[in-house]
């Protein structure tokens, strides 16, 4: 998202108390306190719901011949625009006829292979807009504000796959790895040659890249957004077209979540540059088509699974000549003044409860796992899109693979992980995040801090590591594979920065001049991520960390950055905006921080040796009874022929006393190391000191 700060996330939750679902965003009740003209319009967008056409719709080749259909029910004329070259101003424009079910459609003679092409909309009382096609599935971008574009007509699938498939797991067996794809190889100290690029991520043997992802020993990879998006905002201190740029120095959007075409793969991406090159087209050779499916295929061959971050709950908003211009009165939310509605904190939001716009999510969806072989999808701000919309999107798609991976932020519009979990979707689980790190590291401390966040307890502790389940009082999910256990994402303060502030070592407006001083990790800051990472890793779920996790990495604004930020130098918890060093991964600092590094690769080994970290049912988990220490939890796994006990004390200055049951234990996690085999035996008790946590399985 644009701006995921506390205080958007007060406003979503302020929302739901007004609204039961997305789909009802303008209610009864309030309906009787409209105007007679509101009422009259509001009348008129709930007629448009008639609409549907199981046409196929974009640009396609048939029999020789090339069709374009667009869907509109406002417009007044649509007419096709083609050109030969991309930096052609003018094209060959061709009038196009609309049936009755509002599809406009013009057949060429030919086949068009590798033209541009627009749509020119006009709607009453306004002047022509050209428009992209949003069925495009490659995208020309200029890299200017409101990012002028043009589709590219392509062939069909012509692309060698050598036998490719979806790769097909067991949600519970996911560890998933959220990450950027230009930040995991652009800093230098990848040591990629095509850096920042869909190529650069895949080249072997380099210190970045694939060859680290799979080194740390995840299975899956979650690209943050890479479908066509807005990377210019607009101009700083600046209006343009009626919007005052008061909050982004840096003009730009970088996480991707400004969705602007919903088939094409980001062009950006296929560039080995060190900045957005401005003035210029990208993506005219529609190269990032075969290197998003060159990305994908080596992934696949690693073993490791694919999900892509994809926002359908909003469009781009610094965009012109897209659905808005194509026909805003069908396509969007709107209030009964005609105005954006933007629960998602982006400037509008999408009616994805019209069956046009439902037809496009879904047959994007499909488009992704056939063309591209995506193996799952996550899905920002999931609870502004309809339910049925939702329940459609699992019922396709299972009839491709039913394996396919679903999983959401349970939130915007509402706060429902319950829903989604019934409905058989995964979602974030921000529960056992602010439970075990807390929701802000100012003063809303969690568990590995000795505090207590919210409503969390000893019992809410518990029913986490059993999976969150509604079995329980405390529970979300009807199956504990529903809940993405995290404690980190691309959203907020790394966890490495929230310890760091957390614990008073820097404060969020001190200037860091030294700033590998400040990555390297002090004793403390390093057990306080091992606790959380060691609870993370033994609970039962879906496993998720952010990419540089694995060595607490801190994002901190370059004290040199060329742009008019008043933040200069501090930490940032809101990187969305910054494509440069504060969200790189530098990986001089995973050196730094080697020990927990090598942690978190233990941890991931363990995960995957041993089913009873992702397999244990409710009743194979079993607490210790611990009076004297609120902050101490201890359990006995009995899965299978295999017996172990996770010993976990996050008080940080009392120690705690295990008794161990009968027999011969083998240690394979201790504060210092993680991993499958035996560090030593244990038998009678253990002690664990403040901060700490242990492993053991029965000899």
């Amino acid at each position: 998202m644009l701006k995921k700060n506390l205080l958007i996330l007060v406003t979503f939750f302020l929302c739901s108390q007004f609204l039961t679902g997305a789909e009802l965003y303008i209610t009864d009740k309030t309906k009787t306190k409209l105007t007679a003209k509101q009422k009259q319009y509001i009348s008129k967008l709930d007629e448009l719901d008639k609409y549907y056409s199981d046409k196929k719709l974009g640009s396609f080749v048939e029999n020789g011949n090339t069709y374009f259909r667009l869907f509109t029910p406002n417009a007044k004329s649509v007419s096709l625009v083609l050109f030969e070259d991309v930096y052609d101003s003018i094209g060959t424009e061709y009038e196009m006829f609309r049936d009755e079910d509002a599809v406009w459609e013009v057949i060429l003679m030919g086949e068009h292979f590798g033209s541009f092409y627009g749509y020119k909309v006009t709607h009453q009382n306004s002047m022509p807009v050209l428009c992209i096609d949003p069925y495009a599935k490659a995208v020309a971008s200029y890299n200017t504000y409101f990012t002028p574009r043009k589709s590219i007509i392509l062939p069909d699938e012509n692309y060698d796959w050598e036998g490719d498939q979806w790769i097909k797991r067991d949600w519970r067996d996911l560890i998933i790895y959220e990450m950027h794809i230009r930040d995991l190889t652009e800093h230098p100290s990848s040591g990629v040659e095509e850096r920042g690029t869909y190529k650069g991520l895949i080249e072997k043997g380099n210190k970045g890249g694939i060859s680290y992802i799979k080194d740390l020993g995840v299975n899956t990879v979650e690209l943050l957004p890479a479908q066509e998006f807005a990377n210019i905002e607009i101009p700083f201190m600046d209006s343009l077209r009626g919007r005052f740029n008061t909050w982004n120095p840096y003009e730009r959007n970088h996480w991707g979540y400004m969705t602007a075409a919903f088939f094409a793969p980001e062009s950006y991406f296929s560039y080995n540059v060190r900045e957005i090159e401005w003035n210029k087209w990208y993506g005219e050779d529609a190269r990032q088509v075969n290197d998003f499916k060159d990305m994908v295929k080596a992934f696949h061959k690693e073993g490791i699974a694919v999900i892509m971050d994809v926002v359908y709950n909003h469009l781009s908003e610094y965009e012109f000549g897209n659905l808005k211009e194509i026909d805003k009165e069908y396509y969007f939310r709107l209030d009964p003044d005609g105005k954006f509605i933007a629960q998602s904190g982006c400037g509008n939001d999408l009616r994805t409860e019209r069956p046009m716009l439902r037809k496009l999510i879904i047959e994007s969806i499909l488009y992704w796992m056939k063309e591209y072989h995506i193996d799952g999808f996550r899905f920002d701000l999931g609870r502004l899109l309809d339910w049925e919309t939702i329940e459609q999107i699992v019922f396709e798609a299972r009839k491709i693979n039913p394996d396919v991976i679903f999983v959401c932020e349970p939130w915007g519009g509402g706060y429902d992980p319950q829903g989604f979990s019934l409905r058989g979707w995964g979602a974030w689980n921000d529960q056992i995040r602010n439970g075990i790190k807390g929701e802000n590291p100012i003063n809303g401390l969690g568990w590995i801090f000795s505090k207590w966040y919210g409503n969390n307890d000893p019992e809410r502790i518990k029913s986490y590591v059993r999976g969150t389940l509604i079995r329980d009082k405390h529970g979300l999910f009807q199956k504990k594979e529903h809940s993405v256990n995290y404690l980190e994402s691309h959203d907020g303060y790394t966890f490495g920065d929230f310890i760091r502030i957390g614990l008073g070592d820097v404060k969020p407006d001190s200037v860091i001049k030294d700033v590998d001083k400040n990555a390297k990790l002090t004793q403390l800051q390093l057990k306080l991520n091992k606790l959380g990472a060691l609870f993370l890793f033994t609970s039962q779920g879906i496993t998720m960390i952010n990419s540089g996790q694995e060595y607490a990495r801190s994002k901190v604004i370059p004290v040199d950055v060329k742009v008019p930020d008043k933040h200069k130098g501090m930490i940032d918890h809101n990187t969305y905006d910054k494509d440069n060093e504060v969200n790189y991964l530098n990986f001089h600092h995973a050196d730094l921080n080697n020990e927990l590094l090598d942690y978190y690769k233990g941890l991931i080994r363990l995960r995957k040796e041993f089913d009873a970290f992702r397999r244990a049912e409710y009743e194979d988990i079993i607490f210790y009874e611990i009076k004297d220490n609120p902050f101490a939890i201890g359990y006995h796994i009995r899965f299978k022929n295999q017996s172990f006990l996770v010993l976990l004390n996050a008080h940080m200055k009392q120690k705690e006393e295990f008794i161990l049951p009968e027999g011969e234990w083998d240690v394979l996690v201790n504060p210092e190391f993680a991993g499958i085999k035996s560090l030593n035996i244990a038998t009678g008790k253990l002690i664990a000191e403040p901060s700490s946590g242990y492993v053991l399985i029965k000899r």
